[in-house]
């Protein structure tokens, strides 16, 4: 099994921020105060880069549809066929 390389990280509180987060560990389950701010941590940043990453996916599809909207190309062989058969199956019902 490979080990992870641990690093620390400090953060200074209030006195009345880390009763608050000590209480909400406690209530929560976690085994301490440590467990429970890295998983708040970890669930927030999570969050924050899946929207951000949503927002890049967004901005890209629009950029390919618009592309494609205004792109002045004409349609190519197989677009051509696909429209002739939907054509078919339109006048054939």
């Amino acid at each position: 099994m490979k080990s992870l390389e641990m690093t620390r990280f400090d953060a200074r509180l209030t006195k009345e921020q880390k009763e608050f987060f000590e209480y909400a560990s406690k209530i929560g389950g976690y085994r301490n105060l440590t467990d429970f701010i890295l998983r708040a941590v970890q669930l927030k940043a999570e969050e924050i880069v899946e929207k951000h990453n949503q927002i890049l996916a967004s901005k890209k599809d629009q950029e390919i549809f618009f592309e494609a909207i205004f792109k002045e190309d004409q349609p190519n062989l197989e677009l051509k066929k696909a429209y002739e058969a939907y054509e078919k199956l339109l006048n054939n019902e």
